[in-house]
């Protein structure tokens, strides 16, 4: 049974759901671009047999509220609607975090910083990297004097192309509406391999205002990125086919998380549509392990130390 909930976040109206017993440990799911909660659902229904899975539409997507200027989307923005969902839902209580894409990197934010960041337990994040991690990773590598470093750059530019689009006023909200979200479970099926259960009916406004949220935070924080260090285990969770986001952009990771896991795996993007089970089976045992205090052993082999480092000294050069 899944219940529905409706918080304010500062006078911004998000729409949450949660499946589960509240009496079990929490796990609260993030939601990226141009998507909303429903891109979590076939993982949630998985994992509410053993957790309370709360799941929110972030401010810009679904049935939340869709603030009008640029300025509403920045991180803390987005931080202070993660934390309005827990305090209203998890009151005094700590919790597990997961989150995709545009979730994932708003959710760095909470992970490194602020009042939040004492109640994570753990931190699972697929295909979204901190904004400051990248920021001083493109820094490294454009200053280095090999071109292959630099070669590095140059791949992730092209593979980030629509976030120079999405920079660009009204046209990015005129292609969605001018029919981008009618073709949109086309686009995914062909290019990405996915295919949704239920069209999304909210794409083509999901897609239009959510573009507010790289034109709040991309270029400030590429040029001006803060050390981040997260204090819980992260897992990262790494699609190897990863259209958008590539596999060198976690190459630093050990340098902001002192307890790192890593799972490559292969697939596309949009993991939580296609591998609903892997992606569920891998969040419940990183999160399982961490509850029971030996995840250092229980996933050793996921464990970015020994051989797992020796591994990313090779992806990285």
């Amino acid at each position: 049974m899944v219940q529905q909930f409706r918080v304010d976040a500062g006078g911004v109206g998000l729409a949450v759901r949660a499946w589960g017993d509240a009496r079990r440990p929490a796990l609260v799911l993030v939601h990226g671009y141009p998507d909303n909660h429903s891109v979590w659902q076939p993982v949630a229904e998985r994992l509410a047999e053993q957790f309370y899975v709360l799941a929110y539409d972030v401010r810009g997507a679904g049935a939340s509220d869709a603030p009008a200027r640029v300025r509403e989307y920045r991180m803390a923005c987005l931080a202070a609607d993660l934390k309005a969902v827990v305090d209203a839902l998890l009151p005094g209580r700590d919790f597990h975090l997961a989150a995709h894409d545009w979730g994932s990197i708003q959710s760095w934010e909470s992970v490194t910083s602020g009042p939040l960041k004492p109640r994570i337990l753990s931190y699972t994040s697929l295909s979204g990297p901190c904004l400051d991690h990248v920021g001083y990773w493109m820094r490294d590598r454009v200053r280095s004097l090999l071109p292959a470093q630099q070669a590095k750059v140059l791949r992730q530019l092209a593979s980030s192309w629509y976030v120079g689009l999405f920079q660009i006023p009204l046209l990015p909200e005129l292609l969605w509406q001018a029919g981008m979200g009618r073709l949109w479970p086309l686009y995914l099926s062909r290019v990405e391999g996915v295919t949704e259960a239920h069209p999304n009916p909210s794409q083509t406004q999901d897609g239009r205002q959510g573009v507010r949220l790289y034109r709040a935070n991309f270029v400030p924080k590429l040029l001006r990125p803060e050390p981040r260090y997260a204090a819980c285990p992260v897992l990262l969770i790494v699609p190897k086919r990863d259209n958008y986001v590539g596999t060198q952009l976690f190459e630093d990771m050990q340098r902001w998380v002192s307890e790192l896991y890593r799972q490559d795996i292969d697939a596309s993007h949009w993991v939580p549509l296609s591998h609903p089970d892997l992606i569920a089976r891998s969040i419940r045992d990183f999160v399982s392990a961490v509850e029971r205090g030996d995840q250092a052993t229980a996933l050793a082999s996921w464990r970015v130390t020994g051989a797992g480092a020796a591994l990313l000294k090779r992806l990285a050069s």
